[in-house]
């Protein structure tokens, strides 16, 4: 094996900036290692679907014991005709042209919220990337820890 295929030379650095895979050939070790990572992955996806299925179930059985007693039942009948009241008057209140204003102000505060926080993570992303700290004092000198997510959904299967 030639050593210099490991080495990463300036031009491969400046062509492939944003594909860092191919920047070093990974070696057998990384490929085991990545083999049993992807198992590892694959293992745990497996179990926790089987976590939910079965938590599913047990969620079934344990409303089915409130179901299928009368008293429970009866009661559940007269909370909801209360609920029902409790509807229609909030629909009166609601309709109210001051409470409509209100509604609409918090909606538009919710999304500034959210814009917000977008921004803010993606100013400690960079802030992580530049600095490679995990903690950033603020305003009123407490230390606040950058903490990164990840998650995991399926993809669509829509073609």
């Amino acid at each position: 094996m030639d050593d210099t295929q490991n080495n990463v030379t300036p031009e491969t650095d400046e062509t492939l900036e944003d594909d860092t895979s191919s920047l070093v050939a990974p070696t057998e070790g990384d490929a085991a290692l990545l083999l049993n990572l992807e198992e590892m992955i694959k293992n745990h996806i497996t179990s926790i679907d089987k976590f939910r299925e079965d938590k599913k179930k047990l969620q079934e059985m344990f409303e089915d014991s409130f179901n299928n007693n009368p008293i429970y039942r009866e009661n559940t009948e007269k909370a909801k005709e209360a609920l029902k009241v409790k509807a229609t008057t909030r629909q009166q209140i609601a309709s109210q042209p001051s409470v409509i204003a209100i509604q609409q102000k918090i909606k538009s505060v919710g999304q500034d919220l959210k814009e917000r926080q977008t921004a803010l993570s993606d100013y400690l992303l960079e802030y992580q990337r530049l600095t490679g700290a995990n903690e950033i004092e603020d305003n009123d000198g407490q230390i606040r820890e950058i903490i990164n997510s990840a998650k995991l959904i399926k993809r669509s299967s829509k073609k």
